[in-house]
C-alpha cells in the first residue's frame, strides 16, 4: 500500500504526523506499506499551522494506492490553511482531477472540505470535526457520527487526533488485523471507534 499525504501551508501538524507516523511505522516493520508527503508545487518545504517545516514531493496521484487530505485552518479566514485553499482552488481541482478507479481518498477532520469542494462527497457517507459538520451537510455530504467512515473509495475521519485511527485502519483494510494489531501495539494506542463503513446501518439520528 502506497499513500500520500497531501500537504499544505497552514496543515493542522497533527492531521499530517499523525497518520504519517502510523504508516511509516508500518513500513519500518515490513508491512508492505510506503507513505509520502507531497504537495502541488513540490519537491519544497511547506510549513503547517504550528510552524513545523515539512519537505514535501511532487504531487503523483497517480503512483499511490490511497492520498490523504489533511485539515487546519477551517475556523479561521488567514493566508493559509483550508480557508486559503478553498479560495484558491487549486486542490480541490487536483483532487477531482485525481479521482479515479482503484484510487481511495481520505481525509483528517476537516480536509474533509477540500473533498467537498472538489465534488466528491456528493450524497457520499462521510464524517469531519463536529464543528464543520453542518458545512459538511450543506456541501451535499451525509453525515455519519462516526470517528471513521469507509465509504468505499472514500474514507473519512472526524476530528484532529483521527488521523491515528483513519491510518490504522487503513492498514488493516489493505494489510489485515495482524498488522494493524502490531502498529497498535508498538505505538501503545488503541484504535478509537466507532469505525462505520458500506453497508452498515445507521443508527436513527447518526446520520443527516
Amino acid at each position: 500500500m502506497r499513500a500520500d499525504i497531501v500537504v499544505f501551508d497552514g496543515a493542522d501538524d497533527l492531521d499530517v504526523v499523525g497518520p504519517y507516523e502510523v504508516l511509516g511505522l508500518a513500513g519500518r516493520a515490513g508491512q508492505g506499506v510506503t507513505v509520502r508527503l507531497v504537495c502541488l508545487d513540490g519537491p519544497r518545504t511547506v510549513t503547517t499551522a504550528g510552524g513545523l517545516p515539512l519537505p514535501a514531493a511532487d504531487w503523483a496521484p497517480q503512483e499511490a494506492d490511497v492520498v490523504i487530505v489533511p485539515g487546519g485552518g477551517y475556523a479561521r479566514s488567514e493566508t493559509s490553511g483550508i480557508r486559503a485553499e478553498l479560495d484558491s482552488g487549486r486542490l480541490p481541482a487536483a483532487l477531482a482531477a485525481a479521482a479515479r478507479p482503484g484510487l481511495v481518498l481520505a481525509s483528517v477532520c476537516t480536509g474533509a472540505m477540500l473533498l467537498a469542494a472538489a465534488g466528491l462527497l456528493t450524497g457520499r457517507a462521510c464524517t469531519t470535526h463536529h464543528r464543520a459538520v453542518e458545512d459538511l451537510v450543506a456541501a451535499g455530504g451525509r453525515h455519519v457520527d462516526a470517528r471513521v467512515v469507509d465509504d468505499g473509495d472514500l474514507v473519512t475521519a472526524g476530528g484532529i487526533t483521527s488521523g491515528l485511527d483513519l491510518a490504522i485502519w487503513l492498514i488493516e483494510r489493505y494489510r489485515g488485523a495482524q498488522a494493524a494489531a502490531l502498529v497498535q501495539q508498538v505505538l501503545e494506542y488503541e484504535r478509537r471507534e466507532p469505525l462505520w463503513r458500506s453497508g452498515d446501518p445507521v443508527a436513527s439520528g447518526a446520520a443527516r
